[in-house]
């Protein structure tokens, strides 16, 4: 029955003037394209990571025309089976490389692998015989049967008429190999998702899953390899080619010169560009979200595509977009996950999404590819960056941060895949996936490092963590004629954490008694100026200088790396020494070092109060000064 009513609609289609069914294809093409979102921004967002110089007007363009294609493709379908052979060469030529080719084949008996691109007119290829007045060399297609079986059954009889033959795969490949043994070419649809049974290579440089079985049976018989293919002229009409690719090569070199064919033929021109069916999931294989942050495949030909191609290593094309934390503390000790991300995913182009006064110390460490900065908080027209930031087609952003403004940011984006933590009563709806918090993880007794690494595996990390420091690129390497200890009296976001002026006063004139020739400096931002002019009152400048306020980031980070020790309370400057290994000595009080303290792997010793719990909780004030200024001297050796 239903290949009564397929037959039946193909011969209305094919009866209908021709200008009639394209104006159809045309608008079922554009209800696909303006009608539903997600296939539109899927071919958009394949379209951009392919041709990223292009500009979105040419994105929409080229994308609009595919789904007007796609329907052509499925309606040709349709109508073939109802054209006469006559009807068929009157729409479809033969290219004189393909005439060639086939008298070659006829007159030697050599058999042939041909690899068969999903372009709108594929179809053309099973009428090949119909071009003939006399019989060809045996051709077989392999093809997946249909679930339902009579539409398998109308498939199999419409495109077996003029004597291609479909050949399952679940009926091994006895068949397929018989053909070739007999001076036959079969051919294979190999430009789609080949899923967990496929290749791991790339595709226009990112990384895709391609069937390699037409590379293993053409290594196996020792021949040649071709690509056929209908250059569309016009509505239902083309031109059949036949290029051919390679001659005894191995499995993996026809897979990357398939590839390569198919991408060089792409750009030859807008409309063979738009030929092609760009709403097919083609890099749809790296997107489970449990592997997502590794590259995982059971079998892949990463060396030899990137020695096939003259690459020293993949690409960074799959589009990885990070929301940073808001704190500079945070966002130091989000730095090793951003570290082992580029190691799981080396073909992740990073892109941080992180405060503006963050970006210079960001590039500086050159932690990612590209950085945006967030706007101001409670501007007017707060999330419109974030709905431009859309047309740029991420496709995973992670969220260190916890909150609803976060989320609603990466909603606007509209990254197809968004990861977060989520903790109890706060579900996180504007997320695709979450971690959810283990039940008895006690967040107090776990580094914030540690915890954001879990997250990370869960969504399929690979590796150790490196805490080793990270090279600062304007570290000062001027001769040391005396210790150099700077002091970080403040802290930007709680006074609680602040040691007590007169502390510090002890501590200065001990450390200035211990050793005479030290100098001593302390840091802040414009906020901790008030602190710090207490701090140094009194003391001579020669000895004791203030730069609290006087330094940007950057600025700070060369200051630090000339220190010989840091002493400070919990705060981000201590995060940022520790992170290029200058010694560290914090004073914590109410504040968790478990949770926040240093994670780098440099010297580093950390004061709390007598009697205090390891996850802090007492007065900062009951650190006694001659306590720091005796571990001050230690680490100064």
């Amino acid at each position: 029955m239903t290949g009564f009513f397929l037959d039946c609609l193909g011969r209305l289609f094919a009866a209908m003037p021709t200008a009639l069914a394209e104006a159809f294809c045309k608008v079922i093409g554009d209800l696909i394209y303006f009608g539903l979102k997600k296939k539109r921004r899927a071919l958009l967002s394949n379209l951009h990571h392919a041709f990223p110089d292009k500009p979105r007007q040419w994105h929409q363009k080229i994308a609009r025309t595919s789904c007007r294609r796609t329907v052509e493709l499925g309606l040709f379908a349709l109508v073939s089976p109802a054209f006469s052979q006559k009807r068929l060469r009157r729409h479809f030529t033969l290219g004189e490389g393909l005439k060639k080719e086939l008298a070659f084949a006829l007159e030697t008996k050599e058999s042939g692998v041909i690899l068969v691109p999903h372009f709108s007119l594929m179809e053309a290829l099973t009428t090949l015989p119909a071009h003939f007045d006399e019989p060809i060399m045996p051709v077989g297609v392999l093809y997946r049967p249909l679930k339902q079986a009579s539409l398998d059954r109308y498939v199999k009889r419409t495109r077996e008429r003029f004597g291609i033959k479909l050949i399952s795969r679940r009926d091994g490949f006895d068949a397929p190999m018989q053909m070739l043994r007999e001076g036959g070419l079969v051919a294979v649809l190999f430009d789609q998702n080949a899923g967990t049974s496929g290749v791991l290579t790339t595709f226009f440089g990112r990384a895709a899953s391609t069937t390699d079985l037409p590379g293993l049976i053409a290594q196996r018989f020792k021949t040649r390899v071709g690509v056929l293919y209908t250059e569309r002229t016009g509505f239902w009409q083309g031109t059949i080619h036949l290029d051919i690719l390679a001659n005894k090569a191995r499995a993996t070199q026809v897979v990357l010169k398939g590839n390569q064919w198919l991408e060089n033929r792409l750009k030859t021109s807008d409309d063979i560009c738009a030929d092609w069916l760009w709403l097919h999931s083609r890099w749809r294989c790296q997107d489970i979200p449990e592997k997502r942050l590794r590259l995982a495949a059971k079998r892949d030909a990463i060396v030899d595509t990137c020695e096939f191609h003259g690459w020293d290593a993949l690409p960074r094309t799959t589009r990885f977009w990070v929301r940073m934390p808001n704190w500079l503390g945070d966002v130091v000790m989000a730095l090793p996950l951003l570290r082992a991300l580029r190691l799981s995913r080396p073909d992740a182009e990073l892109t941080l999404l992180a405060q503006p006064h963050f970006l210079p110390l960001l590039e500086k460490l050159q932690v990612a590819d590209r950085l945006l900065p967030l706007p101001k908080k409670g501007t007017s027209g707060y999330f419109k960056p974030f709905r431009a930031w859309a047309h740029q087609y991420p496709d995973v952003q992670l969220l260190f941060t916890n909150s609803t403004r976060g989320d609603l940011e990466a909603k606007c984006i509209g990254a197809p895949q968004r990861f977060g933590i989520a903790r109890p009563g706060k579900p996180r709806r504007n997320l695709t996936h979450t971690w959810t918090l283990p039940d008895g993880l006690n967040e107090a007794e776990l580094h914030q490092t540690r915890l954001w690494e879990q997250f990370f595996q869960h969504f399929g990390l690979r590796g150790e963590l490196d805490l080793s420091p990270i090279p600062w690129p304007n570290a000062n390497t001027r001769a040391k004629s005396a210790p150099r200890i700077g002091l970080i009296p403040g802290t930007e976001n709680d006074p609680s954490k602040r040691w007590p002026v007169s502390h510090w006063h002890a501590l200065i004139e001990q450390l200035l008694a211990e050793k005479p020739e030290a100098q001593l400096t302390t840091y802040g931002t414009a906020r901790d100026v008030d602190i710090t002019t207490l701090v140094v009152e009194g003391y001579p400048t020669d000895r004791v200088t203030d730069m609290a306020g006087k330094t940007g980031l950057v600025e700070f980070m060369d200051e630090l790396s000339g220190l010989d020790l840091l002493i400070c309370n919990d705060t981000g400057g201590m995060h940022l020494a520790n992170a290029i290994g200058t010694p560290v000595l914090v004073i914590f009080g109410p504040t968790n070092p478990i949770r926040t303290g240093p994670i780098f792997d440099a010297p580093a010793v950390l004061l709390q109060p007598e009697g205090c719990p390891p996850t802090g909780g007492m007065p900062i004030d009951q650190v006694a000064p001659g306590r720091v200024a005796a571990e001050a001297v230690k680490l100064l050796g």
